[in-house]
């Protein structure tokens, strides 16, 4: 369930000569792009974005790069890309980080094959290298066979699986996460190669057999960067709306909110299941999400997210 509601009857040359009317004068008009893009939704977008070079031979991204600033720029640039190239930004700068390699987990383990497809296309066509040659030269070892494994697969989306298979992999998986004995290969190739179906089939047969999930206890101080992808992948595959409401939890609960996260989350599912992600957060915090938002972001940033989280009224 989406959050966000946008308008039958909108005109794209108009919402192109009110954003252009935003930009003129000493200061832009913040709130304009706000109630324009805010309220728009992915092909409204783009209608937008070709109509605005149309009438005034200039890129509306590149506008919007150069009138807007800080947290409310980059949730703005985000939300007017394409999903697929915006993913491919996102995974982009989370290989630049040398530690956001969740990112690409969340992406990978999230999305459809055929969505996760269009991301890779859209990365060559952006940066004009492939998105796993990037992944091989930014990591190594463990980490570097998950992240190439997940990106590059094409698994089965039906219902069917193996009651059998699920049993045993349960059992490796435990030898190699949580005893760490067995082979890290193996879980990856489980992980990287198995449908999602099958795996929560596989996770299942392991809370059955040990009485506790798989992500009980997988990470603590000491955890690296695999481990932590291993997780990622686990909560991504079994219930990403849960893991979603972590992300956002975690951001708004550090020290310092994390915009990154916090911008992440909402531009890319505002469209597809924002709703019960903040249900789920309701659930788990006794807080809104708007209103734990509204406290910790502030200005046209925190206005523009509340837009996307239906609530700008």
């Amino acid at each position: 369930m989406a959050t966000l509601i946008a308008p039958c009857n909108h005109s794209p040359q108009e919402d192109a000569e009110v954003l252009q009317k935003a930009f003129k004068g000493w200061g832009t008009d913040e709130n304009a792009v706000i109630v324009i893009l805010g309220h728009r939704n992915v092909y409204q977008r783009q209608e937008i974005r070709t109509a605005y070079e149309e009438i005034f031979q200039e890129d509306l991204v590149k506008k919007l790069e150069s009138e807007l600033t800080g947290d409310f720029e980059r949730a703005v640039y985000r939300w007017i890309l394409e999903p697929a190239d915006r993913d491919a930004v996102l995974a982009n700068v989370a290989l630049k980080s040398g530690k956001n390699y969740y990112v690409i987990v969340e992406i990978s383990s999230v999305l459809s094959p055929e969505e996760l497809l269009a991301v890779r296309r859209a990365y060559l066509d952006r940066y004009k290298r492939s998105l796993e040659e990037d992944i091989a030269s930014h990591t190594s070892g463990h980490l570097r066979q998950l992240l190439v494994g997940l990106v590059t697969s094409y698994k089965y989306t039906g219902d069917e699986i193996n009651a059998k298979l699920a049993e045993s992999e349960a059992e490796i998986l435990h030898e190699a996460i949580k005893e760490k004995k067995g082979s890290q290969e193996e879980a990856v190739r489980i992980l990287s190669t198995r449908s999602k179906t099958q795996l929560i089939a596989t996770f299942n047969y392991y809370r059955e057999i040990h009485g506790t999930s798989i992500t009980k206890k997988l990470l603590d101080e000491a955890s690296d960067d695999f481990q932590k992808a291993l997780y990622t992948a686990i909560r991504c595959t079994t219930n990403h709306t849960k893991y979603y409401e972590k992300v956002l939890r975690d951001a708004i609960k550090r020290v310092g909110t994390d915009e990154d996260a916090l911008t992440r989350v909402i531009v890319s599912r505002a469209e597809i299941d924002l709703r019960v992600i903040s249900e789920v957060y309701y659930k788990r915090n006794s807080v809104l999400l708007e209103h734990a938002l509204a406290k910790e972001t502030s200005g046209d940033y925190k206005n523009f997210l509340l837009t996307l989280l239906g609530k700008d009224d």
